[in-house]
């Protein structure tokens, strides 16, 4: 089954499909220690990591399994960072949200921003009842954006991942379709 990957807008942001002009950009992100300090994988050392992960974001489409989007900001068309909708089960109507920006985004609201438009874009058109996040316990920025989105956490994955050869913790969050709260500004969808 495909799943036809959305344009989405906001008042900020454009939300759209990989295209192989990201790779450069992706690559900066990706391979920033700094905003990789709590990533349960290492920084990329090599450019052909963001034409693979490029590659995956098409497959995932093709497979049904999920979206990932570029975030551009609209005022200048930069690219800022990535929002996904990952393990899409459409039978239990469930999926897994994540992000990565870079660090001249962090606090301005647009992870916050890019997350309540594609989750207004799982629970409308892919008629999701629950979407599931993850955070390093010590990442306490993600899990205010999750909150600020109505997102409860909902317990700790102890000792899941090694991040930076350091054993850490998760942070397990959800959010099920009847305690979501939708924004009133429509959020175009192709």
């Amino acid at each position: 089954m495909t799943l036809v990957t959305p344009i989405l807008h906001t008042a900020r942001l454009r939300l759209r499909p990989f295209t192989d002009a990201d790779a450069d950009p992706l690559f900066a992100l990706q391979s920033n220690a700094h905003v990789l300090r709590y990533w349960d994988s290492p920084p990329w050392t090599e450019r052909e990591r963001a034409e693979q992960f490029i590659a995956r974001c098409r497959a995932m489409e093709t497979e049904g399994t999920g979206a990932r989007l570029a975030v551009d900001r609209v005022c200048d068309g930069a690219f800022i960072g990535w929002c996904t909708l990952n393990s899409w089960n459409p039978d239990f109507r469930s999926a897994s949200l994540g992000y990565c920006y870079n660090d001249a985004a962090w606090g301005h609201g647009y992870a916050t921003e890019a997350a309540h438009a594609l989750l207004q874009w799982a629970f409308g058109t892919l008629d999701l009842n629950r979407v599931q996040a993850e955070t390093d316990t010590r990442n306490v920025a993600s899990a205010r954006v999750l909150e600020k989105i109505g997102f409860v956490r909902e317990g700790t994955l102890r000792e899941d991942c090694i991040v930076n050869g350091e054993v850490s913790d998760s942070w397990v969050f959800g959010l099920i379709r009847r305690e979501w709260r939708p924004s009133t500004a429509p959020i175009p969808a192709r």
